[in-house]
């Protein structure tokens, strides 16, 4: 998945403003895609030249003046293409790159306390993310109202789901890796 793609089919359920975008992106895509503000408007900038959304200026007297984007045919062929692309993401989805895996394999090149120190932290941060994926069930009730398809939020359903088991396979792992070190320290 890219960007745009997340966008294109964010905006395939009806014009928003790039702050509602953001809002909703972040509400419900960001547990599994990590996108700043200012990447969502630069990649709303280009999608507009490439003439897969438009957008139309609104002006407001008492707020700041807003853009509403609108997905296109061409946005939604797009997105289809994508959605019907063979399966080559699906690995994606099984591959690991990650430099604090590549830190805890040579952590033993650091001190017992120091490792489960970094094992301590990456814990709180599963629980955390977990903790915060709470809010994507409540865009996907919030949204799924707005959309009125239950057939669509079943599908942002299951995407939480595997944020749950995603994280929840993080607290274990911590969990088991923290009780191998303490039994190094004789605790």
């Amino acid at each position: 998945m890219s960007l745009k793609h997340g966008l294109l089919g964010l905006l395939n359920y009806g014009s928003m403003t790039g702050y509602e975008l953001d809002k909703a992106f972040k509400a419900s895509l960001s547990f599994f895609w990590q996108a700043k503000t200012s990447q969502i408007y630069r990649e709303l900038d280009a999608m507009e030249r490439q003439g897969w959304l438009t957008s139309q200026r609104v002006i407001q007297s008492e707020k700041p003046n807003k853009r509403v984007y609108t997905i296109t045919e061409g946005g939604k062929e797009e997105l289809t293409k994508w959605l019907s692309s063979p399966e080559s993401d699906i690995m994606d989805a099984m591959s690991v790159r990650s430099p604090f895996l590549m830190r805890v394999f040579f952590a033993g090149e650091t001190s017992t306390k120091q490792s489960l120190e970094m094992l301590y932290a990456y814990r709180q941060k599963c629980l955390e993310s977990k903790n915060r994926l709470g809010s994507a069930y409540d865009a996907i009730s919030e949204y799924g109202a707005i959309v009125g398809d239950e057939k669509k939020s079943k599908y942002w359903q299951i995407a939480a789901l595997y944020g749950d088991a995603f994280f929840d396979a993080g607290l274990n792992w911590a969990d088991k890796a923290i009780v191998l070190l303490k039994e190094e320290l004789g605790e």
